[in-house]
């Protein structure tokens, strides 16, 4: 079963061969990991995505990170995507195969991007322009300045993230129970709407 781990480590040298023992002791073999942020106390924040053993459970990794000094699980979760972490070199990749359709392609690569469940595209006027399967149908469009962490009036269990295309368009995300937005990813979300407005544009 695929697992996303989203782990606080220091970050120093071998921190990371630490960790990865800690997981492989516990039962957990890890497929990939992405650098997510790194701070300027010292620490990094990583996204692992690892298969357990049969038998071997989430609760068991968990536990070896956390018994690491300095070592914060974050959140764990199952991984539907499976097998790799799609990294914002791939989704560029990936919008400038089609420049005409860079804004819908954009929002399709968003969650598996970012490890969202869900990405919008959202006109003032008209609505939802593109989404993916289980995005929300009735998000109405708000204003955005720069990329943002946004609050949905009666959901408490999404985190949402969006992003200005233009006056009359944004992009929006979300994820259902965590982990947070960080800074890191709001701006590379920014920056990947900014690209992908550029390879649009005729």
């Amino acid at each position: 079963m695929p697992y996303l781990l989203r782990v606080e480590l220091p970050d120093v040298p071998g921190s990371l061969g630490r960790l990865a023992s800690a997981i492989g002791e516990a039962g957990g073999d890890i497929e990939a990991i992405e650098i997510v942020e790194k701070s300027h106390h010292g620490t990094a924040v990583d996204d692992v995505l690892l298969e357990t053993a049969p038998g071997g459970m989430p609760d068991s990794i968990v536990s070896a990170c956390n018994a690491l000094d300095g070592v914060r699980v974050i959140w764990i979760s199952r991984y539907a995507a499976g097998g790799n972490l799609f990294l914002d070199l791939e989704a560029v990749e990936d919008l400038t195969e089609r420049p005409d359709e860079a804004l819908t392609r954009l929002v399709h690569v968003l969650p598996q991007t970012f490890r969202a469940d869900w990405a919008l595209r959202v006109h003032r006027v008209g609505g939802t322009i593109a989404g993916t399967e289980s995005a929300p149908e009735d998000l109405p469009f708000v204003e955005i300045e720069g990329p943002m962490r946004l609050e949905v009036e009666g959901d408490e269990e999404t985190l949402y993230a969006g992003a200005r295309i233009d006056g009359n368009e944004i992009i929006l995300m979300g994820r259902r129970g965590g982990p947070e937005f960080l800074d890191s990813e709001l701006a590379r979300l920014g920056h990947l709407v900014s690209l992908a407005t550029s390879i649009a544009r005729p």
